[in-house]
């Protein structure tokens, strides 16, 4: 089976809250397939703009299952997996593996502060334990750590599943660096809206994006 590289329009999509807080899964597969109407490339779910990080577990399994049923193989779904907590990321990536997602998004561990070494051992271990593609993510502004270019190089080269970076540190030397040194079949994104054209002009592949939930 080819593996799945991600690249175009990637939309991080939003999730729908009821008054009470509960999730509105009917409001969610509405989106789902309006997503799948204006022909994006593939979506994100519980992603930062999911809101991942104040969603519990099982709340996040609920909303990946329901996206997955959802696009019934219209659309990639990529599933939001990434924890500051090895362990953690590990399960919920293999729940979402045993779902049927794409691919996963790992964010760097929040919090933690990682050196660049237990980073790369981070994303090795989740690779090497679970068999599917895998989207790192660089947000150092949420996270408080940056994934330097020399380790996000390390891992494109070294994780046999990590297909993709979603770049949202918004420097460009350091994604320059990145797009001119991984794998040819690495693809890196723009996190950032803003950033798009300027990284599709050198060499990226795509965007993760939020405006794409309006338009």
């Amino acid at each position: 089976m080819k593996k799945f590289i991600p690249k175009g329009t990637i939309t991080a999509i939003i999730t729908p809250f009821k008054q009470d807080l509960s999730i509105d899964f009917d409001a969610f597969e509405r989106l789902i397939n309006f997503q799948i109407e204006s022909k994006v490339d593939g979506i994100v779910v519980c992603g930062t703009t999911g809101e991942s990080a104040t969603l519990s577990h099982k709340e996040r399994i609920a909303l990946i299952i329901k996206a997955i049923e959802t696009a019934n193989g219209r659309i990639p779904i990529i599933a939001g997996t990434g924890t500051n907590d090895t362990k953690a990321t590990i399960d919920l990536s293999i729940i979402a593996k045993e779902e049927g997602a794409d691919a996963i998004l790992l964010v760097a561990p929040y919090y933690n502060k990682p050196t660049q070494a237990g980073l790369f051992q981070h994303f090795l271990t989740i690779s090497e334990q679970v068999d599917i593609p895998q989207i790192i993510y660089n947000v150092p502004g949420r996270t408080g750590v940056n994934i330097s270019a020399e380790t996000q190089i390390q891992i494109a080269k070294s994780c046999k599943n990590v297909v993709a970076t979603k770049e949202a540190s918004g420097n460009f030397d350091q994604i320059m660096k990145i797009i001119a040194n991984v794998p040819k079949e690495f693809s890196v994104l723009s996190g950032d809206d803003a950033t798009t054209l300027p990284l599709i002009a050198a060499g990226a592949k795509g965007i993760v994006s939020v405006f794409s939930n309006y338009a």
